[in-house]
């Protein structure tokens, strides 16, 4: 696991980020020439293949500047108001120190002790445990807390949370997730919309005259013709079908690593692995936000939806991370905790959640490389991890 801050890690999210956005405008072009394909059908489905991919060539040359100019609009809409897009999703709301002092403190002290801007603060009501930063440039960075995470949390855990979407933010994993989400969001609108499209020009199309088809001759004919038709329209799915896919694909450039590397950044800045290790445990499997789309998720500290057998998932899983920070920042892992054992605080003191009936304990006092334990110089740096 690579050090906290490395500047190839961010120097790689920033090219990816450039080479997401010129794969957008591809995208775009593959939608655009299989919704002409759609069209050409519709309008006339007596022609052969190739007439059908000329055709669908030559729209594509005339609609190449409205697809360019749509697909730039749709990138500056985001850049500008996909904050309000995740807040309308998520029902995400601005906070003060007046408002939330506690988890305000927290945070405003982890920017001053490494001179890094104060992004703004968000809250959710939600019983689930999650946290996730979001934001293309300094004016814009946010990072979101839902309710019943700061009240399962104490402050070493919290701020652990904070010192994690912090990492996020300055090594550029945030632009790169958001550019992903833009581009997920764009391809998914645009298929949908030719399936509609093509949907009701086929019903449309269905309600033809009958005698059209009722000499043998004719319909011979027909059905010579309708061949290549056919294939078109399945090339036409398929192209929409793969674009969908890639667009989905894209969230492979999302590495894993990320994670390991903003749950480093925690540890260099709390100086507290076992807080770390205790919030993620707190927050395991209790990280669903009722309602909040996968692009969302994905922002998240934890993303419990792990997909076709872990194939895309955007998120290591939380015993690795931990493994991860017992191994190299000299953590100490209390288990895992039982969903039936859960007790929200409600009170909203901010104390952390009781043992159960299980038999689980709290997480043992910090005793990592950075506690005043005389094993400290026994372990590995995080520079290592």
């Amino acid at each position: 696991m690579a050090a906290y801050g490395l500047y190839t890690h961010i120097a790689s999210n920033k090219l990816r980020s450039m080479l997401l956005l010129a794969g957008l405008f591809l995208l775009i072009y593959v939608l655009v020439y299989a919704g002409a394909l759609l069209a050409e059908v519709a309008i006339d489905s007596g022609r052969s293949v190739n007439d059908y991919l000329m055709a669908a060539s030559r729209d594509l040359v005339k609609a190449f500047p409205y697809a360019t100019g749509a697909a730039a609009l749709w990138i500056v809409i985001a850049y500008f108001f996909h904050q309000n897009m995740i807040d309308a999703v998520t029902g995400g709301e601005d906070v003060t120190r007046k408002q939330q002092p506690r988890l305000y403190n927290l945070l405003e002290n982890l920017c001053i002790s490494r001179g890094i801007p104060m992004p703004k603060l968000k809250i959710v009501e939600s019983d689930a445990r999650n946290a996730f930063a979001s934001g293309l440039n300094r004016r814009q960075y946010a990072i979101t807390v839902t309710t019943g995470l700061i009240k399962a949390l104490d402050d070493r855990e919290l701020e652990a949370v904070l010192g994690h979407e912090l990492t996020h933010i300055r090594n550029g994993d945030v632009q790169l997730m958001v550019t992903a989400v833009i581009i997920a969001g764009v391809v998914g609108f645009f298929g949908e919309l030719f399936f509609r499209m093509f949907t009701n020009l086929s019903w449309n199309s269905s309600g033809g005259s009958p005698s059209s088809r009722s000499s043998s001759s004719s319909s011979s004919e027909s059905n010579g013709k309708g061949g290549g038709a056919v294939i078109v329209v399945i090339i036409a799915i398929v192209l929409i079908l793969l674009a969908w896919l890639l667009s989905q694909v894209v969230k492979l450039a999302l590495s894993r690593s990320r994670e390991f590397l903003a749950d480093a950044g925690s540890v260099e800045l709390t100086k507290n692995p076992d807080a770390m290790i205790s919030a993620l445990r707190k927050i395991e499997n209790r990280g669903e936000l009722p309602g909040a789309t996968s692009a969302v998720m994905e922002l998240c500290i934890d993303n419990p939806r792990e997909g076709f057998a872990d194939l895309f998932a955007t998120h290591p899983s939380v015993d690795s991370r931990v493994q991860a920070l017992v191994k190299y920042a000299g953590g100490h892992d209390p288990g895992r905790l039982a969903l039936s054992s859960d007790t929200i605080d409600q009170s909203g003191d901010g104390q952390p959640d009781r043992p159960s009936s299980t038999g689980q304990i709290s997480p043992p006092a910090p005793s990592g490389p950075w506690s005043d334990s005389p094993a400290r110089a026994a372990r590995g740096p995080l520079g290592r991890v």
